[in-house]
């Protein structure tokens, strides 16, 4: 099976209804990839909600260490993990009701998009948010 990503309007469509991210792997390190991204984001205006474990806070938000931990349900998951945690990842997002992952660049794991998928879930899988965001919405 070959995972295909949402069409670049969707993708379009999606990044302009959403407007909570829950950065998963959020780095407080500025030269981390993580931090840059989510850091961009929120310069769009995006309202950034860092999970990692052992961090209190990134880009003045509080951190939290588990999706399960969030006080609310965010618009999005943006996963900067290891592909090997995603099924896990999905597991969370489907018992929690989250109905959009956005999985990075190189974090690929074509049988927990389709899962996810197969859930209701909306998936973007091995792309840049950032990247996309400042191509479709300027």
């Amino acid at each position: 099976m070959t995972y295909s990503n949402p069409s670049a309007e969707f993708i379009r469509q999606l990044l302009q209804d959403v407007h909570s991210v829950a950065v998963l792997g959020l780095s407080p390190n500025p030269a981390r990839p993580s931090f840059r991204v989510a850091q961009g984001l929120q310069a769009k205006g995006y309202r950034i909600i860092p999970v990692r474990p052992l961090v209190d806070e990134v880009l003045g938000e509080k951190a939290y260490p588990d999706l399960e931990s969030l006080p609310e349900l965010p618009d999005i998951v943006d996963v900067f993990r290891a592909s090997e945690h995603v099924p896990a990842i999905v597991d969370s997002c489907i018992k929690l009701g989250i109905k959009r992952i956005w999985l990075q660049d190189g974090v690929i794991h074509e049988e927990a998009a389709q899962r996810a998928r197969d859930a209701g879930i909306t998936v973007v899988m091995d792309r840049c948010m950032w990247r996309d965001c400042m191509q479709f919405c300027q």
